[in-house]
């Protein structure tokens, strides 16, 4: 396992040509860098022999076009699907549709993952054709997935948490108020579902970013505040919720009170896992080819 001085090193090359992350980090944990080489990486999640998967939005393509705001955009299918065991890394699916800067950065394509009921990873994708996938097919679609849990998936553009029924129907289970994006979606302990957000770069003085609890059968409750930004969210062993922001990782009790993991030099998450003692993170989620998945300990 790399120290705090060697992972400065490893990962100052891993990312060269961006910040380097620096990564201070609260009682110095150790970190490992598990994977590499990703493009655009985003949600992760854990398979039942505790293989990792990671979803990569892609680089584009060779095909491009004006994009919303006039700047040129390139399509290609670059999306994939990696998955790490026992020191490995291998894309599953790849072949996936991406849309991507001319420089492969600030993707769109698949954005998180996890694993359907028959043991198989599910993937969300924010381009063409946008919705849920499984092996190749559509299974759902909508304009704007950004996360998935189980079978709840999270629309940012719709600001709506929905859950995939028999047939392919899609049941909506919250609705969310502008100008708050819902950005991440876990599952509790309770069976409740928790969602995090964050605003648009656009909106002037943004308010506190909350987490929100959403029991079965009930409007949306807001269990926690103060924000900048909710990314991922994921629980840990210990009956708390792991909260990655841009620049910091933190740790929630039923009680709301708050434990800082890590603080700054999170280059760029983009989304989160817990497994035994261990956090893993994606960086440089909007990276061409120097993307990572950080291993670090709680």
């Amino acid at each position: 396992m790399l120290t705090i001085r060697s992972y400065f090193a490893v990962l100052g090359l891993l990312i060269a040509g961006h910040a380097d992350p620096g990564l201070p980090l609260t009682g110095r944990p150790s970190v490992e860098i598990v994977a590499r080489g990703l493009d655009n990486p985003r949600g992760l999640t854990f398979g039942g022999r505790g293989e990792l998967y990671v979803a990569e939005a892609g680089r584009g393509g060779a095909a491009c076009h004006p994009g919303a705001d006039g700047g040129p955009l390139c399509s290609g299918p670059s999306g994939a699907v990696t998955v790490v065991e026992f020191g490995r890394q291998w894309r599953i699916r790849s072949g996936l549709p991406s849309e991507a800067s001319p420089a492969g950065t600030d993707a769109a394509g698949p954005s998180d993952v996890t694993i359907g009921p028959d043991g198989e990873p599910l993937h969300t994708a924010t381009s063409g054709p946008s919705g849920l996938h499984r092996d190749g097919a559509l299974l759902a679609a909508l304009p704007s997935p950004v996360a998935v849990a189980d079978t709840a998936i999270l629309d940012a553009a719709e600001r709506r948490l929905v859950r995939l029924a028999p047939r392919g129907r899609l049941r909506t289970i919250a609705s969310f108020d502008a100008p708050a994006a819902p950005s991440s979606v876990t599952v509790g302990p309770d069976g409740a579902w928790f969602v995090g957000e964050r605003f648009d770069p656009s909106v002037v003085r943004p308010p506190a970013a909350r987490i929100w609890r959403v029991a079965p059968g009930h409007p949306p409750a807001v269990w926690a505040t103060g924000f900048t930004g909710v990314v991922d969210l994921a629980w840990g062993p210990d009956a708390r919720l792991y909260v990655l922001e841009e620049n910091a990782l933190t740790s929630i009790d039923a009680q709301g009170s708050r434990r800082l993991i890590a603080t700054r030099g999170l280059t760029s998450p983009g989304g989160l896992a817990i497994r035994g003692g261990y956090a893993y993170i994606t960086i440089c989620s909007t990276c061409r080819d120097t993307g990572a998945v950080l291993r670090l300990r709680l």
